[in-house]
């Protein structure tokens, strides 16, 4: 059976990009995993970046938020504006006309604020949609000269931006909450969901990537995307243990439930591929627009994915379970 989740990269090889057909000349990046966005020719200065994202599972109460910021996500990291959006609604019987004016509300006023247009897609009620569910596809422009792949160099540090294992954590306070009052406060629960803004990478990309040599969004799995970039770079890393940062109240959840930090979803988290030379501007320009950076290591010329913690060296951990989809 496959597992909960993410398709691993073993099966995706396997069975997903085996054969496809992807020979048009328009295509610069096409379907690879590591790469959570296309990329197309679109004229002779600019590159077209697309990219696609379920939405499920989320907080009903924000559903909208998530139906932009997804998918924008992995536009934003390829250094691209998200400029349109294309949305597929899918609602279960029962669903409200109230329900669904507030989720198109609040994805109007996402994308007012990143200059992005709706231009298409699909709204239906259907028998077989048990819960609320959507795909958002978000199509961006990106000079040649400023597109960002998820790629490494020796030498480049490590950053991330607010921290790991938020989005565990969140969506235990919205899913999980009377579980939680062992741990939690109820004042501390209604800080944790106010924290679902934390949940996109598209301000903080955009922020960043004048600085960036490239970015990746640290989704199912968490920081376990640095060995897809390792492998598409042909380099190493090693991270401090004592450099990562999670939220008092992150740590609290992830305490509780058991589950490592270093692998859990963590959607919201920026990883920053970062030339050294520009890491203190990058880090400043984060900070000076309220959004925590942190140099959590490097990449290196030897192939090694290291841990490092309490100054002894262990190896990286590998994703092999999604402790997000097993709890909620």
């Amino acid at each position: 059976m496959l597992p909960l989740g993410k398709i691993r990269n073993e099966i995706l090889r396997k069975i997903i990009l085996s054969d496809l057909p992807v020979g048009d000349e328009k295509i610069v990046v096409g379907p690879k995993e590591g790469f959570d966005a296309a990329v197309l020719e679109y004229d002779e200065n600019n590159y077209l970046v697309i990219a696609t994202d379920p939405v499920l599972g989320v907080p009903r109460e924000h559903f909208g938020f998530f139906t932009y910021h997804f998918a924008s996500s992995d536009v934003a990291v390829f250094g691209a504006r998200p400029r349109w959006l294309i949305v597929d609604l899918l609602l279960p019987p029962g669903a409200k006309e109230e329900e669904l004016k507030a989720i198109m509300e609040e994805l109007k006023e996402e994308c007012k604020k990143y200059d992005t247009s709706i231009v298409g897609g699909h709204t239906g009620v259907y028998k077989t949609i048990n819960d609320f569910t959507a795909t958002t596809t978000v199509i961006g422009i990106v000079r040649k000269d400023e597109l960002k792949l998820p790629l490494a160099k020796a030498g480049d540090n490590i950053v991330i931006t607010k921290g790991v294992a938020v989005e565990f954590a969140v969506g235990a306070a919205w899913f999980k909450a009377e579980e939680l009052k062992s741990v939690l406060s109820p004042s501390e629960i209604f800080h944790l969901r106010g924290m679902y803004r934390l949940e996109s990478v598209v301000r903080d990309a955009l922020l960043a990537r004048e600085f960036a040599r490239g970015m990746h969004d640290a989704t199912e799995g968490g920081l376990t995307a640095l060995h897809e970039i390792a492998d598409n770079s042909g380099v190493g890393f090693e991270v401090y243990y004592e450099n990562l940062y999670m939220h008092p109240l992150v740590e609290k959840v992830v305490n509780f439930y058991g589950v490592n930090p270093l692998t859990v979803s963590s959607t919201g988290t920026l990883i920053i591929i970062s030339p050294r030379e520009n890491t203190r501007e990058l880090i400043k320009k984060l900070q000076t627009n309220g959004i925590g950076a942190f140099v959590i290591g490097r990449f290196t010329e030897e192939r090694e994915r290291v841990l490092i913690k309490n100054g002894k060296k262990e190896e990286f951990p590998e994703f092999e379970r999604d402790a997000y989809a097993e709890v909620y």
